[in-house]
């Protein structure tokens, strides 16, 4: 006589909680979860932080928990019965009354970039930003790097933001460059840290002035001929001048240049 198989067990969720996310971080959400209040069913008490995740929020784009009314940490353990809202980083704003989510915004301004955002390293370089950049980085030695030199981290594959070593991080929802550029400018209010053309846009080291005899061996024959100015990255070698190029690049970034980002 055949026995007939044992249905598996139904897990079944004692308690109940109630999550909001705002702003931004509804891009994380499938497009039914959006702008709405949503249930999570758990057991236990588990630390806040989980089922953020859960529904998809990378932990780095939050910087403001409140529950029940109240700011809380990541170390909160869900309550039967609590009411979630989740807000995403504040770069611009001073929220320091309340519990943020992280020592402090990182003001020297410092990246690493994911291998899908290679044009935008160059051009955070190009503005003067640190930014490493390399196609060689796996995903475990950026999120080492970020945390060892306390760099934000700009990748394109969301996924990479759920790692724990990463406390600073930004998931970058544009596809083009430039606007990639403005978005990450606006995303971190850097206007005012703008400093073009002082930044290897090669490797990213800092340029610095170099007399016109000690590169004319490395010079084409009009460029030396039509300039006197010349700069050079101690770190590469790579040799900068003023030509009719910086005026185009002047003309084409206008806008960042004057600290306004579109």
């Amino acid at each position: 006589m055949k026995r007939r198989p044992q249905e598996p067990p139904t897990c079944r969720f004692e308690n109940s909680a109630e999550f909001r996310f705002y702003e931004e971080l509804n891009d994380f959400l499938r497009p039914q979860q959006r702008k709405q209040t949503l249930a999570y069913r758990f057991n236990g008490n588990p630390g806040i932080k989980d089922p953020i995740e859960v529904f998809g929020v990378p932990h780095t784009e939050v910087d403001l928990i409140v529950v029940n009314g109240e700011s809380v940490g990541f170390d909160y353990r869900l309550k039967n019965g609590d009411r979630v809202a989740v807000y995403p980083v504040f770069e611009s704003f001073d929220i320091s009354p309340i519990i943020k989510l992280r020592a402090a915004p990182l003001r020297h301004t410092a990246f690493v970039v994911d291998v899908n955002l290679g044009k935008l390293a160059r051009l955070l370089r190009l503005f003067g930003f640190d930014t490493l950049f390399t196609n060689a980085l796996t995903d475990a030695e950026i999120a080492a790097i970020s945390a060892e030199q306390q760099r934000i981290v700009l990748t394109r594959d969301r996924r990479l933001l759920f790692a724990k070593a990463i406390t600073h991080g930004y998931w970058v929802r544009a596809v083009e460059p430039l606007r990639q550029l403005a978005e990450v400018v606006r995303r971190f209010d850097l206007a005012d840290q703008l400093r073009p053309f002082c930044r290897c846009t090669a490797c990213n080291g800092l340029i610095e002035a170099v007399e016109k005899q000690a590169v004319l061996d490395l010079l084409e024959p009009k460029t030396k001929r039509y300039y006197e100015r010349f700069y050079r990255c101690p770190t590469c070698g790579k040799v900068y001048w003023e030509g009719s190029h910086i005026d185009h690049m002047r003309q084409r970034f206008a806008g960042y240049l004057q600290g306004k980002a579109t």
